[in-house]
């Protein structure tokens, strides 16, 4: 599918596959190393994608933090930080959500059908919101976004944003981070939930990279033959 973006997802999560612990405190699952790993990532992207739960939950600014990475993009005729853009089923955001203040760059919102005015009221002053069908169809997302001209996209969650791009076989590159410890909760969010998932035990994921970032490891999958396109 060519009219679409390259699609990176990244993730964290413990060793027995947890987003997130349970208790409305937010998991710290990598380290300054990584997370400095993470911002090059989002540097060399068109935009950056989370999806509403994300928003509400975890209110991610979603920026290049890098003064140096910023001034890089501004000299390549870019932004400083990525579009952010964010998939709702009900359009029920906040928008004073540092998604929305903070950033002085686009912000996407794709809307199903039916939430479309509403959202639209009341998010329409501070973002683009963009009917995506009912359910919301990534297809047709990834599709306007290649329109937009964003050539490559992070999906960076959660876990029913990861679940919907891998269950749909969209997505092209996984970095995958697994922290050293378990969380070991089965009320906490999982990095995906059931699904039938393109690969399995005959169709393998291509592992093409492993890296110890500190006490983090780091690994990258091939999930598209697309794999390594800038």
């Amino acid at each position: 599918m060519a009219d679409r973006p390259y699609v990176l997802l990244s993730c964290g999560m413990s060793i027995d596959g947890y987003l997130d612990n349970a208790t409305g405190q937010r998991l710290l699952l990598s380290n300054d190393a990584d997370f400095d790993r993470v911002d090059a990532v989002r540097a060399e992207c068109d935009a950056i994608l989370v999806g509403a739960g994300t928003v509400r939950q975890d209110n991610p600014r979603l920026l290049v933090r890098s003064q140096a990475r910023q001034a890089e993009r501004v000299a390549r005729g870019l932004r400083p930080t990525p579009v952010k853009v964010t998939v709702t089923g009900r359009g029920d955001l906040d928008p004073d959500a540092r998604f929305f203040a903070v950033g002085d760059i686009d912000k996407l919102v794709y809307c199903a059908s039916p939430a479309l005015a509403e959202a639209r009221r009341r998010l329409g002053q501070v973002a683009t919101v963009v009917d995506s069908g009912e359910p919301v169809d990534l297809h047709r997302v990834l599709t306007d976004l290649h329109d937009r001209g964003v050539g490559r996209l992070m999906v960076e969650g959660g876990g029913k944003i990861h679940t919907q791009f891998l269950t749909a076989d969209l997505v092209d590159e996984l970095h995958l981070v697994i922290a050293p410890f378990f969380v070991g909760d089965s009320r906490a969010p999982r990095f995906v939930g059931d699904g039938r998932f393109p690969w399995g035990p005959d169709r393998r994921a291509i592992l093409v990279g492993s890296r110890q970032i500190g006490d983090v490891v780091l690994l990258r999958y091939a999930l598209s033959d697309r794999f390594g396109e800038s």
